[in-house]
């Protein structure tokens, strides 16, 4: 006789928040193609086979935007529904049935495996990641090819938790947040789009747990946990009793959350203090848009790059003109520019092979090379500026001579536009993120061409300590409290300061509420973070002083050790805040 005992599993905590219910679960099917070469006779068969296919796939897509859930997700969608009509794509199958004479399943396969393989070779993590939105639309097709049919996430009646070996962003569009408590997935990581979309729809998630789905049976009791990212299976009544009070605990902890929705980020002695959110795509903003004074402080372009040869001008246009009217009247929206090159592949775009990518052909480096892909660009950000406040934001600048470079090219293209009498606003903020150490040494530099500065710490923090944060065997050494660090992030905001810009935040650490006092007391005037920490830091600013954080951080700024200082804040912010971090 077979005892299934309680486990405990390790993952990603990819959405916040614990739930608990019946597993449901959910795995796919490995589909089996033919890999043998087809008769010429054969050829003009397997066309229509595909045209056919794309239009069954199509019918698809477009019942996903009709469902409830899909209705503020629908870019999301639209990219697939790009990507199946898109002229390129359709080339490529096509000429490997007919010049390759690949049967049409192996083609669809061939060109799906080469898109994916380029996002893959990237060292970044959110574009290996976007590679699974590769892998759902050449799935799609290549069921409907085979006449296979899906399962259906439609037909859950009763509260549960998804546990499911992957979620594709097409399945995850389907999921009612009103019946699925939880997902616990085996794959998946942080910034992939079915993390962004259980955020949005507020579920608690943990993804990258291994083997889950073995381990676990369709009606097992399963707690997911997406604050510690950890998943319990079939827990003991002692612990399942422990964690309905954590549960119960959260519950409270979000409800209190919400009533400052419509408060103001100030500290207890009237320091006010600007919160923004990051986003990844226009329908993110829609989980914060009803919030007091919300503005977007962050808002990463990549995503409309994703389709081989990248979006046209008109389809950013449209992205970007949906967010600024979104939040026209509310609050501002800053836009990065593309960051790909080197290490962030896109295919048909950037250039492969580099032997050291992350200090390669990368983000501005790439755009003043590629200036037909950066004017395209800056004229749809620039048409979109009438719809709202926009501001443009421009990554890993290293210094004066490619702000200059930069900000020459965007004068031509103003230029442009007003010759074809086309409207924009013509006192744009522009910005840069300082995220190389050679921008933050020389801040006072750029300060003088600069509307404002927002400090990217993922990048910089890396850059400053020399050490790739992707790689396993040195990842302890990537510290945010390294002193190196920490008298970086100083000096620029005193630099900034200095030449009377706004210095602001759009890294992790800005949403990390054991970050959030000490940055607050070293003079950061706005943190940008995920939608889901926003609450949780507006909830910390408001409950110190802006004394009290400036003492932290002259504490802080004496010591010598990055364990001392991660001990010393630690303590510090368990002192102030025991309900917080017993959660």
């Amino acid at each position: 006789m077979i005892i299934f005992t309680m486990r405990i599993m390790k993952g990603i905590a990819a959405s916040a928040g614990i739930g608990l219910g019946a597993a449901f679960l959910y795995t796919h099917e490995k589909l089996t193609i033919s890999r043998t070469l087809i008769k010429e006779s054969k050829v003009e068969g397997e066309k229509v086979r595909f045209q056919h296919a794309l239009k069954i796939v199509k019918r698809e897509l477009e019942a996903i935007i009709e469902s409830p859930t899909a209705q503020n997700h629908k870019e999301i969608v639209d990219a697939y529904l790009l990507m199946v009509s898109d002229p390129d794509f359709i080339d490529s199958v096509e000429n490997k049935i007919e010049v390759e004479l690949m049967g049409v399943e192996w083609a669809v396969e061939s060109v799906i495996a080469t898109l994916i393989s380029a996002l893959e070779q990237s060292e970044d993590l959110t574009f290996r990641e976007r590679s699974i939105d590769f892998y759902d639309i050449g799935n799609r097709i290549i069921r409907a090819l085979l006449g296979k049919k899906r399962a259906d996430l439609t037909t859950i009646d009763e509260e549960v938790v998804v546990v499911a070996d992957n979620l594709l962003p097409s399945e995850a569009l389907l999921l009612d947040p009103k019946k699925v408590k939880a997902i616990a997935l085996s794959g998946g990581g942080r910034t992939s789009h079915v993390a962004i979309l259980a955020r949005a729809f507020q579920i608690p998630t943990v993804v990258g747990l291994g083997n889950l789905a073995e381990k676990v049976r369709s009606g097992d009791q399963v707690i997911v946990d997406g604050n510690l990212g950890e998943v319990i299976i079939r827990p003991s009544s002692s612990s399942a009793e422990r964690l309905r009070l954590r549960h119960q605990r959260w519950i409270e902890h979000k409800q209190e959350l919400l009533k400052l929705a419509n408060e103001e980020s100030v500290t207890k002695d009237g320091h006010k203090v600007k919160l923004k959110v990051n986003i990844e795509t226009p329908e993110e903003i829609d989980t914060v848009v009803s919030y007091k004074d919300i503005s977007v402080g962050l808002f990463r372009s990549e995503f409309l790059f994703l389709k081989p040869g990248g979006a046209s001008e008109d389809e950013q246009f449209e992205a970007y003109k949906t967010v600024l009217e979104k939040l026209n009247g509310i609050g501002s929206v800053t836009i990065r520019t593309i960051d790909v090159g080197g290490d962030k592949i896109i295919p048909g775009m950037a250039g492969l092979g580099e032997e050291n990518p992350i200090l390669g052909w990368r983000a501005v480096r790439f755009c003043l090379s590629k200036k037909d892909i950066f004017r395209t660009q800056l004229k749809a950000l620039l048409r979109a500026s009438v719809y709202g406040k926009l501001k443009i934001m421009f990554p890993m600048i290293s210094g004066t001579e490619e702000l200059e470079s930069v900000l020459l090219i965007v004068e031509q293209v103003k230029d442009q536009l007003r010759s074809l009498s086309i409207e924009f606003d013509e006192d744009i903020e522009i910005g840069i993120m300082v995220e190389v150490p050679s921008a933050a040494l020389s801040a006072d530099l750029l300060v003088d061409q600069s509307d404002f500065f927002s400090i990217g710490t993922n990048d910089l923090i890396q850059y400053t300590i020399a050490v790739d944060r992707g790689n396993e065997k040195i990842a302890y050494l990537y510290q945010p409290f390294h002193p190196g660090v920490l008298r970086l992030i100083k000096m620029i905001i005193d630099k900034g300061h200095a030449g009377e810009i706004k210095v602001a935040m759009c890294g992790e650490m800005a949403g990390d509420p054991f970050s959030a006092v000490l940055l607050l007391g070293l003079g950061l005037d706005e943190f940008s973070m995920s939608p889901q920490s926003l609450l949780e830091i507006k909830n910390i600013i408001r409950s110190v002083t802006l004394e009290e954080a400036q003492l932290l951080a002259q504490e802080v700024m004496k010591m010598s050790s990055y364990v001392n200082i991660n001990t010393y804040i630690k303590d510090w912010m368990h002192a102030k805040f025991p309900d917080l971090f017993s959660i």
